[in-house]
């Protein structure tokens, strides 16, 4: 299925609150929004353009597993059963404007009696064959089906934009699983090259403790980093499974037909970029969240307006033609025709203050849609602003921990050469290695976080998804 975005206009916001009163247009006020972000050196203040954001990362495989998860996710799917179910309702509103019509036909044999009067007669027995159509039609002189149509038709575009929505969050879950994925497997990488490094210093105190110029204390300060980040090894492989298995369900996929595809390591994506992120009123534009409550609103208030127009009197019209005739040769003969019809209007002049209460309820309703309208560009400024801060400083952070991790390493080949030369306790040696894995390994994770922090940056500009879907 392929639908056109819906527009994001305020306008539909004024046409749906125009039905309520002036106190309650005023509440909307998106104008109020900043004219910038906090942050503009790393940031472009452009309008985002609607692109498949995920494949600036220049992964395939990620591409490739985005595009399973839109044809498998079952949230994805549940949506799209959505609009076809919001627009079949539109369909069954609107088939108020025509009239109905039905076929009937059957035969009759009846008897009656002759004495239920007071001077007693013959029973009168009568047999036949009766076809005719029926016709019911409430005609619309005073808009109730054009309001039930709006308050439909606004609720099916909500639809669509809530499926545009489940296409961005989806996406946005594949990208960060994957992307936490491949930081535990460079993680993996980079435990396994200091179990290599831990291992020959391990050697070395061996060497010299059976040399007699170390003691066997430092043989076991050895073995005990030695083996400890061994078993970090474990709980990571865990880890790196039960995310593949998270992943797996995003696809809709089982891990056995996941696996293949990404168990084995590769390169983490590049993280530093600009992101475009336009002016935070471009975000009304975008967001399919934003544009939902948009519609939701307008449904409400096309709903007030259908209960206003229950006040209203109803007119329809009933009809009949048909043929009735013992005989079935007679069937079609002038004689047998009939025909019937009956106009009617219908107009509750009381009902206990039902409709009253009815109209107060939808008013209500409305206000709900209006504060939740208010509340969604309020949380959407509020993630774009957090999404932004968190990629700036994560961006800051791997600038200063890649110095430490170079210092680290300074540290600790300093540390084992003053220590073969029996310069330097091998306590100084231990304390080194351990700061370097450490160090390391928040480098990597640091980088897997600013990755993690711009896919959730792209997921709050509403990027991704442009409603042609």
């Amino acid at each position: 299925m392929r639908f056109n975005r819906p527009k994001a206009a305020l306008g539909i916001i004024a046409l749906g609150v125009a039905i309520s009163s002036a106190t309650a247009q005023e509440r909307i006020k998106p104008e109020d929004m900043p004219q910038q972000w906090q942050y503009t050196e790393m940031f472009d203040q452009t309008l985002p353009t609607s692109d498949s954001w995920w494949k600036q990362f220049n992964d395939p495989a990620l591409d490739s597993l985005i595009s399973v998860g839109i044809d498998n996710n079952y949230n994805v799917l549940i949506a799209a059963r959505r609009i076809e179910m919001a627009r079949q309702s539109l369909r069954q509103i609107r088939s108020g404007y025509f009239p109905g019509l039905s076929l009937s036909g059957g035969y009759t044999r009846a008897r009656q009696s002759g004495a239920t009067t007071s001077q007693p007669a013959d029973a009168v027995t009568a047999s036949y064959f009766d076809l005719g159509i029926d016709m019911n039609w409430q005609i619309d002189v005073f808009g109730k089906v054009t309001a039930k149509a709006k308050e439909g038709k606004a609720a099916y575009e909500a639809s669509r934009a809530e499926y545009a929505a489940m296409m961005v969050t989806v996406s946005a879950k594949i990208a960060t699983a994957y992307l936490q994925l491949r930081t535990m497997q460079n993680e993996l990488a980079v435990l396994e090259q200091h179990i290599a490094m831990q291992k020959r210093v391990s050697d070395i105190t061996q060497a010299r403790h059976e040399a007699g110029l170390a003691s066997g204390v430092d043989v076991a300060q050895s073995l005990t980093t030695y083996y400890s980040t061994q078993a970090t090894v474990t709980s990571l492989n865990t880890n790196i499974a039960t995310t593949i298995n998270a992943l797996a369900v995003l696809t809709g996929m089982y891990p056995e037909q996941l696996r293949p595809m990404v168990e084995t390591a590769a390169p983490m994506p590049e993280y530093r970029r600009i992101v475009s992120v336009g002016i935070p009123m471009s975000l009304i534009r975008r967001r399919p969240d934003i544009v939902q409550a948009e519609y939701t609103l307008a449904q409400y208030a096309a709903a007030l307006g259908v209960a206003k127009k229950d006040f209203l009197p109803t007119i329809s019209i009933n009809g009949s033609i048909g043929t009735q005739a013992h005989d079935v040769s007679d069937m079609f003969t002038d004689r047998s025709f009939t025909y019937s019809i009956a106009p009617a209007l219908s107009w509750t002049i009381f009902d206990g203050l039902a409709r009253n209460a009815a109209v107060a309820s939808a008013r209500e309703q409305m206000q709900i849609g209006i504060d939740n309208y208010n509340m969604t560009v309020l949380t959407a400024v509020q993630e774009v602003d957090n999404a932004m801060t968190t990629y700036y400083n994560d961006l800051k952070y791997i600038d200063t921990i890649g110095n430490v991790v170079e210092q680290a390493e300074k540290s600790f080949r300093l540390s084992i050469d003053l220590y073969k030369q029996g310069l330097t306790d091998f306590i100084n040696v231990s304390n080194s290695q351990i700061s370097y894995l450490r160090y390391a390994n928040e480098m990597v994770e640091a980088r897997g976080q600013a990755l993690v922090a711009l896919v959730n940056l792209y997921q709050a500009l509403g990027g991704g998804w442009d409603g042609q879907f």
